[in-house]
């Protein structure tokens, strides 16, 4: 059992990591039902990991660490249903502030188009796709993937070409 401070610094690192969580899991999942599913099974992996906790990594890392470990796992096993479990958090979707209907439609439309263009994507390409778009260093995305900072600059160059052959490609399929 984890004592009041490693619950404290648990809190105090979902707050400020929740938003990977969330976009990790809607990376690896298709339906908002399953992301839930799979942001609780990260949550889960986190808090059962935390006693394991180094320091070697900063929290951020060692969050990412988590997330796409558990969502890679998640994607590969069979994915029961516990129909009485009850979640840990009720994850939402945040939605722009002073933005209005028709922007916020087109903003949305661009984003389901990124995460299905991402879904394309190998598992190990999402995952370094995913740790880009939340502006983590090179340095940073090495630590949490295992690779040297020179091949994630040579991954990530080629994801990201590849990844706008999709999103090209979608663009063409909705008109």
């Amino acid at each position: 059992m984890l004592d009041d401070a490693q619950k404290k610094v648990f809190m105090t690192w979902l707050d400020a990591h929740s938003a990977a969580v969330v976009k990790v899991a809607r990376a690896y999942t298709l339906t908002h039902e399953e992301c839930q599913d799979l942001a609780q099974e990260i949550l889960l992996q986190a808090w059962r990991s935390l006693p394991k906790f180094e320091h070697r990594a900063s929290a951020a890392t060692w969050f990412y660490r988590v997330a796409l470990q558990t969502a890679m796992n998640w994607q590969r096993k069979d994915r029961p249903r516990r129909v009485s479990q009850q979640p840990l958090l009720d994850i939402q979707f945040v939605s722009g502030d002073g933005v209005d209907g028709a922007e916020q439609a087109q903003q949305r439309e661009t984003v389901a188009r990124l995460y299905d263009a991402i879904h394309k994507l190998p598992k190990g390409d999402a995952a370094l796709v995913l740790l880009y778009l939340d502006e983590l260093s090179y340095r940073e995305m090495a630590e949490v993937l295992g690779i040297s900072e020179s091949n994630v600059g040579v991954k990530l160059n080629r994801a990201k070409k590849k990844l706008g052959e999709l999103m090209k490609g979608e663009a063409h399929e909705s008109r």
